[in-house]
């Protein structure tokens, strides 16, 4: 729907003319903003759901599509507990949703939430429909990111890979960074409430980020070989502790040290909604994109 723009002027004449003050008001039709169509790829899960009712709060976007291989059917708003429905049925042919709404010719963002094996194709649909991607997909290997890259850079489309869309857990590993240059010996420490895919994804970024730091950590720690003592990840000594109960909140601390000191930093997940920031900010950021980037800190 257009517009209407309308601006008052006052123009006083000369009084020795016996000349009336007229006012001048005119009006023009702008054409109004379009919001950013939004497709979520892995709508029923717990991340999706949040998803669907972070975009349908936002300012200047909206869902367009809900895929899914679980709830066809059924209206996404309702399966998200909305207080209306949004009239949008779950899927489970990202091709359909996609062909709608690049026959609008609007700007669309596909966010993928699904599995490892199957990124490529559906970035690959989403850039043949001149759609750009956000992929929130943990595990996904580094050969897989550099097709995607080669994808992205030959359609001249973006695609946004972010291991984490967590603000909190991006300024930890920041805060991680810094504190490498002053301290010799760091060990990584996390809690899990599951006990599936250990060392979690923060952990392995932490430890890779330190890593390729060129640092060499705990030099004077004899118990590397020793399981008890965690897993040791990278070829600089950055070692993890997982430890998994149920009810814990997923937590990950890095400890430095040093002669007489020690330095710790936490970062705590108590609930998915923690990622919703971050992926409305990689949202408005992407659709900016003509290339792959690796990692929603590049935009913070």
């Amino acid at each position: 729907m257009a517009a209407l723009s309308c601006h008052f002027q006052l123009t006083v004449y000369n009084k020795r003319n016996n000349a009336k003050t007229k006012p001048f008001i005119s009006c023009s039709i702008q054409p109004a903003q379009t919001n950013i169509k939004v497709v979520i790829n892995g709508a029923a899960k717990q991340i999706g759901r949040a998803a669907v009712i972070a975009v349908t709060k936002a300012r200047g976007m909206e869902i367009a599509g809900a895929v899914d291989n679980r709830f066809i059917g059924e209206d996404i708003g309702i399966l998200c507990d909305m207080e209306e429905p949004l009239e949008i049925p779950v899927l489970n042919d990202i091709t359909m949703v996609l062909g709608s709404i690049s026959q609008s010719k609007e700007t669309g963002v596909v966010i993928d939430f699904t599995e490892p094996s199957a990124v490529y194709d559906n970035v690959k649909q989403a850039t043949a429909f001149g759609m750009k991607s956000i992929v929130y997909v943990p595990r996904i290997e580094a050969d897989t990111v550099a097709a995607l890259s080669a994808l992205c850079d030959k359609a001249s489309m973006g695609c946004l890979v972010a291991p984490t869309l967590s603000i909190g857990s991006i300024l930890l590993q920041q805060a991680a960074i810094s504190a490498s240059f002053h301290f010799n010996n760091v060990e990584i420490v996390e809690s899990r409430a599951h006990g599936s895919d250990l060392p979690s994804a923060d952990a392995n970024q932490i430890a890779k980020n330190l890593s390729n730091l060129g640092q060499i950590y705990n030099k004077g720690d004899m118990s590397t070989d020793v399981l008890a003592r965690g897993q040791v990840l990278g070829e600089d000594g950055v070692r993890v502790h997982s430890l998994v109960l149920p009810g814990l909140p997923s937590s990950t601390t890095v400890y430095f040290s040093g002669p007489g000191e020690v330095y710790s930093i936490k970062h705590d997940i108590t609930d998915v909604e923690c990622l919703m920031p971050g992926l409305l900010l990689a949202i408005r950021k992407v659709i900016r994109l003509k290339n792959l980037v690796y990692g929603l800190e590049k935009f913070l």
